[in-house]
């Protein structure tokens, strides 16, 4: 068994759908990003590269490769459930947490949780997704932007 531990931050701005597990949540703002600005999910993806001791998500698909300009970021979990795999690793669980203000989440997560699961291979009760506020403390706390956590569990 092996553990792995991501964390990903993005700022909220105008002109940006608001994407987070895959899920296109209903704001005035989105997560500033090269790629779509799934910090959810690019938490997701650390978590298990760590855990494998592959690296990080920039390793893979650098920001400043134009090949993954606006990128969904769900395409990026998918392929890096199938690096795990071709190394032999099978996902465990996964457990995260997205940190904001505002917007709330939770009429989302039951849509983030079948996503993640559908691209990982995952029955949705070995993932967890939830969601907190930091009581208007620092950047998420002042909406300026989206902080997300995420530990996976592999195993040969």
């Amino acid at each position: 068994m092996r553990v792995g531990i991501g964390l990903d931050a993005h700022a909220l701005v105008e002109g940006k759908k608001l994407i987070l597990g895959g899920v296109e949540i209903d704001w005035h703002k989105g997560l500033e990003g090269h790629s779509d600005g799934d910090a959810l999910l690019h938490a997701i993806c650390d978590a298990l590269l760590g855990a494998a001791a592959l690296g990080d998500l920039g390793q893979y698909f650098p920001s400043d490769d134009q090949a993954f300009k606006d990128i969904d970021s769900r395409i990026l979990l998918r392929r890096v459930k199938k690096m795990l795999d071709e190394k032999g690793y099978r996902i465990v669980n996964i457990d995260a947490v997205i940190v904001a203000q505002k917007p709330r989440m939770s009429g989302y997560i039951k849509a983030m949780i079948a996503n993640i699961a559908e691209d990982t291979g995952l029955p949705a009760s070995a993932v967890s997704v939830k969601s907190t506020s930091t009581d208007h403390l620092g950047f998420a706390g002042r909406e300026e932007g989206i902080a997300t956590q995420a530990i996976a569990m592999i195993e040969m």
